[in-house]
Formats: C-alpha cells, sequence, structure tokens
C-alpha cells in the first residue's frame, strides 16, 4: 500500500516490528502513568495545537480530538496544519523504538467542539481567491495536504488502532470525506451529511469517490455525488455508511459504548477493519490523482459556478460569526 511520504510508518522491520505486531494484535494499551503515556502527552502539549482539543482517557484506551473551529467551520489552513501536526506527533512517539513494546492507546476518536456543526468541508473563499488568480500551485497544496490528512485517517496512521468519527453536527463536502475514512462512523441522528460541490460544477476530490465506492459500490457513489443532496444520519445508516445512530446529545456516550465493547474483542475489530482495507485497498496515489483533477477542475470552472462558490462561502462565513463563542466560553486547555 503506499503511503504519504510524510507519514512516519509504525513498522521498524526486522524482529522488533515481529515483537511489536504480537504485542498489539492482544490489544494490550498502557495506563495513564506508563512511560508511552508520559511522552505522548508531553509531545501533543509542545505541539501548539490551536484549532484541535484533545482528551488523553487511559480509562478507555483513547484520545478525543475535538475540532474547535476557531478560524472557521470547516477545514482552513490552519486546522488542517494542525491536523497535519497531530498525526505526525502520535506517529513520532509511537514510532520511537524506546517504546517498541508498548503504545498508549487503542482507539482514536474524532469529534468536534462546535455545537451543530462536525466539518463544513473546503475553505471556499480560499478556493475563490485561487481561483481567480490562477494560482494553481497553491490550490495543488491545499488539496494535497487534504490528501495527506485523510489518507493517513484512513489506513489508521499506519498504527494497531481503531478510527472513530464521532459525529455531532453537520459533516459537508471535506467534512463528509474525513468522516468516511474513519473505521467506525457513529452519529447523532440530527447530524446532516452530503456532497454540495456538483452545485458550483465541482466535485469532492479529498476521498468521497474512493470511500463511498468501497463501502456502496460505484453507481451509487456517483449517484450521492451528483445529486448534491443532503442526507440525515438514518438515511446513511439504512446505505451502510453510518455505523451507529444515537439521538441528540448521546454522541459521546454511544461512542463510549462502542468502545467498551471493542475493548473486550479488540483483536477482532481491530482485525476485521484490517481486512476491509485489504479487500478493497486504497492507494496514496489514487487519492492524489483524482485531488489533481479537482485542481484542473477548479481553474477551468465558469465564472457562474465561482460567483455561486462566493455565496456560498459567505453563507458559512455569517454562520461562524453567529456562533463564535465568547472568550470565557472557550474550552479549557486538554488535560492529559
Amino acid at each position: 500500500m503506499s503511503k504519504s511520504a510524510d507519514i512516519i510508518p509504525f513498522d521498524r522491520g526486522g524482529e522488533g516490528a515481529a515483537t511489536a505486531a504480537s504485542v498489539d494484535v492482544a490489544g494490550i494499551a498502557r495506563p495513564a502513568g506508563s512511560e508511552s503515556w508520559r511522552r505522548l502527552a508531553k509531545a501533543l502539549g509542545q505541539a501548539g495545537l490551536s484549532e484541535l482539543d484533545y482528551v488523553l482517557d487511559s480509562h478507555n484506551e483513547a484520545i478525543w480530538v475535538y475540532q474547535q473551529h476557531f478560524s472557521a467551520l470547516g477545514y482552513s489552513r490552519e486546522l488542517l496544519h494542525d491536523v497535519r501536526k497531530f498525526q505526525s506527533t502520535v506517529v513520532s512517539v509511537c514510532a520511537d523504538p524506546a517504546l517498541e513494546h508498548e503504545r498508549p492507546f487503542n482507539f482514536l476518536v474524532w469529534g468536534s467542539r462546535r455545537a451543530g456543526v462536525f466539518n463544513l468541508g473546503g475553505d471556499l473563499g480560499l478556493f475563490v481567491h485561487l481561483i481567480r488568480n490562477r494560482d494553481r500551485t497553491a490550490l495543488a497544496h491545499y488539496a494535497k495536504t487534504c490528501v495527506d490528512a485523510c489518507f493517513s485517517h484512513a489506513i489508521d496512521l499506519n498504527l494497531p488502532i481503531v478510527t472513530v468519527a464521532m459525529v455531532q453536527g453537520d459533516a459537508l463536502g471535506g467534512g463528509f470525506e474525513s468522516v468516511l475514512g474513519s473505521d467506525v462512523i457513529i452519529a447523532e441522528s440530527h447530524a446532516k451529511f452530503g456532497l454540495p460541490e456538483i452545485l458550483f460544477g465541482l466535485f469532492p476530490a479529498m476521498g468521497a469517490y474512493s470511500f463511498l465506492g468501497r463501502r456502496i459500490g460505484a453507481k451509487a457513489a456517483e449517484e450521492m455525488i451528483m445529486s448534491g443532496r443532503i442526507f440525515t444520519a438514518r438515511e446513511l445508516a439504512d446505505r451502510g455508511i453510518v455505523d451507529r445512530v444515537a439521538e441528540p446529545g448521546e454522541g459521546e456516550a454511544a461512542t463510549r459504548a462502542f468502545i467498551q465493547d471493542a475493548r473486550r474483542k479488540f483483536a477482532a475489530y481491530r482485525s476485521i477493519y484490517q481486512v476491509r482495507r485489504r479487500f478493497h485497498p486504497l492507494t496514496y496515489d489514487e487519492m492524489i490523482d483524482i485531488a489533481n483533477l479537482w485542481v484542473e477542475a477548479a481553474l477551468s470552472l465558469e465564472e457562474t459556478h465561482v460567483r455561486r462558490m462566493t455565496t456560498l462561502a459567505a453563507a458559512q462565513a455569517r454562520r461562524q460569526t453567529a456562533a463564535l463563542p465568547r472568550e470565557e466560553e472557550k474550552p479549557a486547555k486538554p488535560v492529559a
């Protein structure tokens, strides 16, 4: 399987890798007082993640990561930077030869601190600016960064873990795509999902076709993408995309319940998601090629579509401004 060049692989080669794999299959994660937890807490504390909040949950052998959306309700460059920094920090700690026989966690949960929003997708305002300035280099760099983040998540960072998307608000465009790369998707019933790119003459290119095609088949994936429709969590559960639907406000409880069940059978859960990826392999080259097609399509948009994108960007900005928390309401510093 092709890998993103700047993601450190978990396997180290030689006898050490075989020993680590045997420990990982047993589902052994170390308690909070272990060296691996201490090093992870220190490394994340030094990473300077302003757009992400995280909680190290030793009781559930999990890391809970929350998008804070201070800059925008979608994938701003600031949020993308923090996602990639978080990913590389975690992988670097786990790849440390000194921690070869242990790792601090089994589950990686992604959520959002912003009420009603998981992630609204690509930075439309930035897209308009780059398209009108014919800045192919910057547009391609943004697309590649999104692919790096989505692909790394889709292969579980090359770590022996299970990834969970805990969707308690709307996931649109690239936000929906980032959800689709998770091993398990748990959504509250009021959450909305959709791929609206067709409305302004584009297509979702950071994994939608690749992920949906493998889950529900190419024809169904194309129909969903071309429709531009908004779907409920229950509709997507009926289509086999969302794994569990929780009542409003019960997403975290449902996620904890899943983790409690999966902890008891971790080797089986972990293995079945590995089998899924082996059955339908996803390569980095596939995702990059599709992203490059998106860049070409974006630069060939008609002015009518660019104006429509501008209108949607303005609507997102108004929603962001209306939802901005007061300074005293911002989440407390993550605990470790």
